[in-house]
């Protein structure tokens, strides 16, 4: 060893801590600042409620019906997830009940419920980039070094093949990002898509509230339907019956039987139809608050008509504005795209890092020595290649439409309270109408009968009368539909929609 010069000893040595220094892994990671870009829309299309009145097409010569409401149902929200897997016995459903049930069990609602979940995942994710990042690792090697293929030859005594040896490493290391403002609004902005999905969340509850008022005033209007064809076909019974008498005593001619059982079969067509309307009906209802298949239930609540005075449009539009979900969630949406483009422009900025570990390494865990490593770093971008550039413009475009969207959903829910008004008060003078015409069929009907039953006329006026008994109970109950219709129309539209409409319907 006396012929070895120091230098090459050094060289040597130097060589072999280096090669020893490459076999250890310190346990810490890289966070790449990049901006999350947000779609460049924010509506979800998880479908949709609305309820419709329009001009009625006629309603024949018997009929004062001037208009025709509906309530639609699309997309996830005409469907439901059972709540049990076989049918139970006959079940009294009040309103409440299957608004409590379509909240639960309705799939537009649990479709965003679990948008939310995922809302939640991404924040926790953003919230992982600003926190510590710890790990640890141990590395045991068996290694046989040839230091001539290294280039270290000619040194006399020192063997040009090393090994074999064997060592060990055990470490931890944490990594933690002190300044990464992408981070940081990445994070800020993924809390504003979580408080935007939980929004849209109160406003699927509130679309699924109206879906169901609507479904559940349409199975009440379709019994409604059915007990008066019941009602007429037993009027039509008596009379035909009536008819058959007079004929027999020779009173009547054949033609006034005949009229009267055209008319009792016409009747009984009538009562097949809307006993078929009435269970299709049901089944609607059952799918939109999760009712298991072939479940038979009965409606609890009759919600007869109720006046609709003491609603206020300037009041109403203040509450719309101030509680309806979606508009909030479009609020947040803004907010959260602003954060992103903000996210997006710090890409250009500084950050630092702080990085280290200690661990001990040696031939064996006996014969080991402690090692560690700190490391501060700042990194200033200097040339991305216009990346930061394009994806500003990106950004600028999604949050560009999400204010867009903010103001037209603005827009749209003025058009909503107002129309419902509208609804509203045209569903009102139809019911005043219906029902005045509906008094009036009944006596003239009355006269009718008495007037046939004293032979001072035939079945001619008798049927009349009787269709204009059942198109005046038709047009009655379409009326007060369709008052109770615009009345949960209005409730959606202020927001809260399960608190106004069990007020506005005379609900506790």
């Amino acid at each position: 060893m006396k012929s070895v010069d120091r230098k090459s000893v050094l060289t040597l040595l130097f060589a072999s801590a280096t090669l020893l220094h490459a076999q250890t892994i310190p346990p810490e990671t890289e966070f790449p600042s990049r901006g999350v870009l947000v779609p460049l829309s924010g509506r979800t299309q998880a479908g949709g409620v609305a309820t419709v009145q329009t001009p009625a097409a006629g309603g024949g010569a018997q009929s004062v019906n001037t208009i025709n409401s509906t309530i639609q149902v699309q997309g996830a929200y005409q469907g439901s997830v059972p709540s049990a897997e076989a049918a139970g016995p006959l079940m009294q459903l009040s309103l409440d009940e299957a608004l409590r049930r379509g909240v639960q069990y309705n799939l537009g609602a649990i479709g965003l419920q679990n948008s939310v979940r995922q809302a939640q995942g991404q924040r926790r994710t953003e919230l992982s980039a600003l926190l510590p990042y710890a790990a640890s690792n141990l590395l045991a090697s068996d290694e046989q070094i040839d230091l001539a293929a290294l280039g270290f030859t000619g040194f006399p005594g020192i063997p040009t093949v090393v090994g074999p040896f064997h060592y060990f490493d055990l470490r931890a290391g944490v990594s933690q990002e002190v300044l990464n403002y992408t981070h940081l609004r990445n994070y800020r902005a993924s809390q504003q898509n979580l408080r935007a999905a939980e929004l849209s969340v109160e406003d699927a509850r509130d679309l699924v509230v109206l879906a169901v008022t609507g479904a559940y005033l349409q199975v009440i209007a379709s019994g409604a339907r059915v007990d008066s064809a019941r009602a007429q076909v037993a009027t039509a019974q008596a009379t035909f019956q009536q008819a058959v008498d007079r004929r027999a005593a020779g009173v009547v001619p054949r033609i006034d039987v005949t009229r009267s059982q055209v008319e009792l079969q016409t009747q009984q067509q009538r009562l097949t139809s809307v006993e078929n309307d009435l269970a299709k009906q049901k089944i609607n209802l059952g799918r939109l608050i999760g009712l298991p298949p072939g479940q038979e239930f009965a409606l609890s609540d009759s919600l007869p008509y109720r006046s609709a005075a003491g609603f206020n449009l300037e009041s109403s539009l203040a509450n719309a504005y101030a509680n309806r979900a979606d508009l909030k969630s479009a609020e947040a949406r803004v907010r959260a795209a602003e954060l992103a483009r903000k996210a997006v422009a710090a890409e250009k900025y500084p950050t630092v890092q702080v990085s280290g570990d200690y661990g001990v390494i040696g031939s064996s865990p006996t014969s080991s020595h402690g090692t560690f490593n700190v490391t501060g770093a700042v990194r200033l971008p200097l040339f991305q290649g216009g990346r930061v550039a394009g994806e500003l413009e990106q950004a600028d475009a999604a949050l560009a439409q999400r204010r867009a969207e903010y103001q037209d959903l603005r827009g749209q829910i003025d058009a909503d309270v107002r129309k419902a008004f509208l609804d509203l008060t045209s569903a009102a003078a139809q019911v005043t109408v219906a029902e005045s015409n509906r008094g009036l069929a009944a006596e003239t009907l009355t006269q009718a009968s008495d007037r046939f039953a004293a032979g001072v006329t035939d079945t001619i006026e008798v049927v009349q009368a009787q269709e204009a008994v059942a198109a005046a109970e038709q047009d009655y109950i379409a009326a007060v539909f369709a008052h109770n219709l615009a009345k949960a129309s209005l409730a959606r539209a202020m927001g809260q929609a399960g608190q106004n409409i069990r007020q506005f319907l005379g609900r506790p």
